[in-house]
């Protein structure tokens, strides 16, 4: 596959299978995690070794204990630094969480427990952020938590396409702070259309559901 090394493609696969075909057909790194029809939660640890250990390109794990909302209680918070320990030990170098408070705000002081637990791994905030009340206001208390260096974000829509504006407003406000990540029923299948549309910065990462 000819690459555009102007965008960043990121896969989100849910075995090592899908992984190493995403990798083969031009991948710049993978999102592993399982039941995708749930947006996705923490992947088995069986999948997450043989995954980092078949590729030579960057690997981010979901920390998700379940399905359904972003407010988490303390036992799941218990549960997902366990998850968090697990991916340090088997060399992943980022992971991906997003936690919310019941009025919509982002989860602070949880989001904050979590991101030091997960250091030295990079973290990227999860989607969960589309489920804000304020995109761009919950995106600036972010700036307040040093290990987050990327957000995934829809912009608030049901897809990357049509939350292109928000989006743009988020690259434009943060892109020094953070990456930016597109993500939202984009596919291989429409991966270069939605590029060439340049409804996205050159700089604004894209992640494809599924392999290459």
């Amino acid at each position: 596959m000819k690459k555009d090394r102007s965008i960043i493609r990121e896969a989100c696969v849910e075995t090592c299978e899908e992984a190493v075909t995403a990798q083969r057909r031009g991948a710049d790194r993978i999102e592993l995690c399982s039941r995708l029809d749930l947006d996705g939660v923490t992947p088995e640890r069986a999948v997450m070794e043989e995954t980092v250990a078949s590729l030579s390109i960057p690997v981010k794990v979901m920390v998700r204990p379940r399905g359904g909302g972003f407010v988490y209680g303390e036992d799941e918070l218990i549960a997902m630094e366990k998850q968090l320990d697990l991916c340090k030990s088997l060399g992943v170098k980022e992971v991906v969480f997003g936690l919310l408070n019941s009025d919509g705000t982002v989860d602070i002081e949880s989001t904050a427990r979590l991101a030091e637990r997960a250091s030295p791994m990079a973290v990227t905030f999860h989607k969960a952020i589309d489920c804000a009340g304020d995109i761009l206001e919950e995106t600036s208390r972010l700036t307040s938590i040093p290990p987050i260096s990327s957000i995934l974000t829809s912009g608030g829509k049901r897809t990357a396409m049509d939350g292109s504006g928000t989006i743009r407003e988020m690259f434009h406000s943060f892109g020094d702070r953070f990456n930016i990540i597109a993500a939202g029923s984009i596919t291989e299948a429409n991966l270069d259309e939605v590029h060439s549309t340049r409804a996205f910065s050159p700089m604004i990462r894209l992640k494809c559901a599924r392999a290459f």
